[in-house]
């Protein structure tokens, strides 16, 4: 064990703050709660100085919640410049298992939503926040800790921070910080390159002066990319959930982009027309637990910029029909028919726990749009609605809560 760490492992279980965690806040605000009775409550607590930290950190959730994102942040940032380790609820106060999550100081979207996978299990989970320059300390007692944060520019740092000691961490650590810095957009499209089965289209970075030039047709795309063409999908570097994702035909739209966003960078690659034959769009979202992959869900929409949520899967018996066969067959049927490029996807990207946003091309190829260690996998969805996903959810959660016990086993027997 480094002897940094091993001064400050075990300290810290007194100075935990406790919270009410992201994952039943955003349920709440999922089922249409008012979450502004809440905020004014936490706010009135503030105002008397009575608020505990684990109140002001749920306090920054909330307001990211309700839509405000930058008082949100800035809440955060007080909040982490005196405390940085939270306790998220726990079903038993006897847990098997100890957790530490190693978050970055991002929005609620920037790390690994990791309280869906384990709120259900007797499983503690600490939180702590890595913010670069500052210690390291005192770390909590912990039988395996996970990296949660993203690939994002943002998180760079923490991640800087957090692999200087990853190799000498006094417990098993899983999703390996410089493995998570690979799923960036134009490294994953290196990374999976040449993986029989799959395509993945060629991502580049382009800065906001190479793009203006292609508007005005001062840059050809022949002096980007070989082979790159109209129509180009185009969104700026680092954004999120489809913040600034645009399809962009001709010179005369990218122009129309770009006077549009402030950004100075952006992921450019070509559109993939991956319309079925009855022209609509499917996209699935596979989750991978210790290499195995699970099905997250399905979205079928007549656009090809889906979510779940644009979609409408909840308006439409048709389309949970489809995505309910999608589940049930899973293994013997998306599984199995994309069984070597899945596997492929998961020894190149290395990480214990991620996720996939893919769908197939016209050649019936596997079609893979991302890799992302922070998409929310979850059973909020009504089981009125959707009966079909509960049992599906339980299996991702419980392949989860296996593997951190068996790396949590293989430590004691180890140290034995």
């Amino acid at each position: 064990m480094d002897h940094r760490l091993l001064e400050i492992a075990g300290n810290g279980n007194a100075l935990r703050a406790d919270r009410i965690g992201f994952a039943k806040l955003a349920k709440l605000a999922f089922d249409g709660c008012d979450l502004q009775p809440l905020l004014q409550e936490t706010l009135r607590k503030i105002g008397e100085g009575t608020a505990s930290a684990g109140e002001t950190i749920d306090l920054s959730v909330i307001a990211q919640l309700l839509g405000n994102k930058q008082a949100g942040l800035d809440i955060q940032a007080q909040v982490l410049s005196f405390q940085r380790l939270f306790r998220s609820p726990c079903v038993s106060a006897n847990p098997s298992l100890r957790v530490l999550a190693l978050a970055a100081a991002m929005d609620v979207g920037g790390n690994t939503p990791i309280e869906f996978l384990i709120e259900d299990f007797d499983i503690e989970l600490t939180t702590l926040y890595v913010v670069p320059g500052t210690p390291l300390s005192p770390l909590p007692d912990h039988d395996v800790a996970i990296v949660v944060a993203s690939d994002s520019a943002e998180c760079r740092d923490a991640l800087k921070e957090m692999a200087q000691f990853a190799s000498r961490w006094p417990r098993p650590l899983l999703n390996a910080p410089h493995r998570v810095g690979n799923l960036d957009r134009d490294k994953l499209c290196r990374l999976l390159k040449g993986v029989p089965g799959l395509q993945i289209p060629d991502t580049l970075v382009a800065s906001r002066v190479l793009l203006e030039g292609l508007a005005s047709a001062a840059v050809a795309l022949s002096d980007i990319a070989t082979d790159l063409a109209f129509p180009l999908i185009v969104r700026p570097r680092g954004s999120h959930a489809g913040v600034g994702l645009a399809k962009l035909d001709d010179p005369a739209a990218l122009a129309g982009y770009l006077a549009e966003r402030t950004e100075q960078d952006f992921f450019i690659s070509p559109f993939v027309d991956y319309s079925d034959t009855d022209k609509l769009f499917r996209k699935y979202r596979i989750a991978f637990v210790d290499g195995h992959p699970f099905a997250g869900h399905m979205a079928i929409a007549d656009r090809w910029d889906i979510w779940y949520l644009n979609a409408g899967m909840a308006f439409d018996m048709d389309k949970r029909r489809e995505e309910e066969e999608f589940m049930r067959d899973f293994e013997t049927g998306f599984a199995l028919r994309h069984r070597d490029a899945l596997r492929a996807i998961s020894d190149r990207v290395g990480l214990d726990y991620f996720t996939i946003d893919c769908a197939e091309n016209k050649r019936g190829e596997l079609l893979l749009f991302e890799a992302d260690n922070t998409a929310v996998v979850h059973n909020m969805d009504s089981p009125d609605v959707f009966p079909y996903k509960p049992p599906h959810m339980r299996m991702i959660f419980e392949a989860f809560a296996r593997m951190l016990a068996k790396h949590a086993r293989r430590d004691r027997e180890r140290a034995a």
